[in-house]
């Protein structure tokens, strides 16, 4: 039971709120001991909620994720895990992860609510409809970044939450796109949305998400309020690394027919791990050690 609980959970997708580190980086507050323990435990909360939405997710979904080569071995596709189990961990999940998000303090409570009721809308109406299905995904990442930074109560760029949201829609329109290549003829039965895309739709919309991601972070990293607040204009610098992880991620995507598990991928694939670990320490040395 332990352990069936802990992989509806979907540990290896907690990675996605990382992102609510963000606003502890780039308000230059790495270093202050309170707010990164206040945002560690925003972390875990994110991963306690998140875990809820994705137990509720299986249920929803069970009878098609069985026609599926990997989700068919989750514990309620497989039945190794009761519905009515999962119902009342997935509410007592839910119910602590709030309780200490009010602990945080109340905006961040408002966040997580906000998150949750969204997340439950996605799963249970909102995945069908084509085109916001994804947005949806893009926002409830955007809500993690904007959960970091109320958690200690600072403020991060608009550019730089942009920059989140359109990160996510990639990944959430190249997931779409490699479904649809692995399922072909039976696409319909995994994902109803499938119905309604194409490999020519979402290869345009990843060209377009593709670009705006790339030219919003390069202007948030000249633009004159980043200059002056981080009083360098050293993180144009970080541009190479941005770009080759998105050029990494198009070529597994394209030429390895990847990208069904993106926080599998950003696990396991040594370039984009070398991208990511590189582009986050030329930000730490731009911001806390080249001062």
């Amino acid at each position: 039971m332990v352990k069936n609980i802990i992989l509806s959970l979907r540990p290896k997708q907690w990675s996605k709120n990382l992102i609510i580190f963000a606003g502890l980086i780039f308000s230059q507050n790495l270093l202050n001991t309170g707010y990164l323990l206040r945002s560690i435990a925003a972390f875990a909360i994110f991963c306690l909620l998140s875990g809820a939405v994705y137990i509720i997710n299986d249920i929803v979904d069970k009878e098609p994720d069985r026609k599926h080569p990997v989700k068919s071995k989750r514990p309620i596709a497989a039945g190794t895990l009761k519905v009515n189990s999962a119902i009342i961990f997935a509410v007592i999940f839910t119910i602590v992860s709030l309780i200490f998000a009010y602990w945080i303090n109340l905006a961040f409570f408002l966040v997580a609510i906000a998150y949750f009721v969204l997340m439950l809308a996605y799963s249970f109406l909102l995945k069908k409809i084509v085109i916001l299905d994804v947005l949806i995904v893009a926002t409830g990442f955007a809500l993690r970044a904007f959960a970091g930074t109320v958690a200690i109560s600072v403020e991060i760029s608009v550019w730089l939450f942009l920059c989140a949201i359109l990160l996510a829609l990639f990944l959430a329109i190249s997931k779409r796109r490699h479904e649809l290549v692995l399922f072909e003829e039976e696409a319909v039965a995994h994902r109803v949305v499938l119905g309604e895309y194409s490999k020519q739709l979402l290869d345009q919309m990843i060209s377009i998400v593709t670009a705006s991601t790339l030219i919003t972070y390069s202007i948030y990293t000249i633009a004159p309020e980043t200059v002056k607040k981080f009083h360098t204009p050293n993180l144009v610098l970080t541009i190479p690394f941005v770009l080759y992880g998105i050029f990494r991620y198009l070529y597994l995507v394209y030429k390895k027919q990847l990208g069904g598990s993106p926080e599998k991928l950003m696990l396991e694939d040594k370039g984009l791990i070398i991208g990511i670990l590189a582009w986050l320490l030329s930000i730490i040395v731009i911001l806390y050690i080249s001062k």
